[in-house]
């Protein structure tokens, strides 16, 4: 088995100042959507320019922070908007929702394609396929901050934690128990299936020209039924819990609504179309 290693969630602290590698990582995934975005654009047949890429990139900032925020304290953490409002705005405590987030790039997506007289998913199209790198960030982020553990596993790549640091993972363990029992990493495995493979997958689907919504589509389909997957592993916010059978997380409810967009707008994507 692995030992989880000993990480400071904070990588610099200057004084009352402290840098924390959750938000260094989200700033690592917004660089890198940058930096591929404008690689894409600088090709005449992308229709795009680089300052377009960097206007959309920063709506897209705005709507992941703000979105995704907003949508972890309503779905996952709405207890702690009542105990204080102020919580909203601790993001550095972690506590993000990609389905929030979504949501916010959406409406920053519509934003943007008004702005620049574009169809939404021409935006869109362009887009999803840099998202999963934000997603591998992301999701490096949660395993740095110990947080988002699976449940426990006999495989040999599960990850034995430090029950001074997790006292919630050994709470049926001998009271001098120094590691739990290990568990899986679902972070890792999220990292690994909606960042790498969706980010490969994503980006040599839309290297050729295709319909438009085909790219979008491909991206909720895939993003949608891996973390549909990895929600099997993954424990359940002790808050929330099971929502049904035992098994149905919230994380898979609102999965399965882009799992079904997806398909619909591969559908309408490849749909035949009538010749004149």
């Amino acid at each position: 088995m692995l030992t989880y290693p000993d990480i400071d969630p904070v990588a610099l602290a200057l004084g009352p100042i402290k840098v924390h590698w959750y938000g260094l990582m989200y700033l690592i995934g917004f660089a890198l959507a940058w930096w591929l975005g404008r690689w894409r654009a600088r090709h005449p047949e992308s229709g795009w320019t680089t300052e377009m890429v960097d206007d959309l990139i920063f709506y897209g900032v705005l709507g992941v922070i703000v979105g995704g925020r907003l949508g972890y304290m309503l779905f996952y953490g709405f207890d702690q908007i009542l105990a204080s409002p102020l919580n909203l705005l601790k993001v550095w405590e972690g506590g993000m929702s990609f389905h929030g987030g979504l949501i916010g790039v959406l409406v920053a997506i519509g934003l943007f394609a008004r702005r620049h007289g574009l169809h939404f998913f021409q935006v869109g199209d362009f887009l999803a396929p840099l998202v999963p790198t934000g997603l591998l960030a992301g999701r490096i982020g949660n395993f740095i901050n110990g947080e988002l553990w699976g449940h426990r596993t006999e495989w040999p790549w599960g990850f034995q934690l430090s029950c001074e640091r997790f006292p919630r993972q050994c709470l049926d363990q001998p009271a001098d128990t120094l590691l739990s029992p290990a568990v899986h990493a679902s972070q890792l495995y999220e990292a690994a299936l909606e960042g790498l493979l969706l980010f490969a997958v994503l980006w040599i689907f839309s290297s050729r020209p295709r319909p438009m919504m085909a790219v979008s589509g491909l991206f909720l389909l895939g993003y949608g039924s891996f973390r549909f997957l990895v929600e099997f592993v993954r424990e359940p916010d002790v808050h929330i819990g099971y929502l049904a059978f035992d098994w149905l997380t919230m994380g898979q409810i609102l999965s399965l609504p882009m799992v079904l967009a997806g398909a619909l707008l591969l559908a309408l994507a490849y749909r035949p179309r009538k010749t004149a």
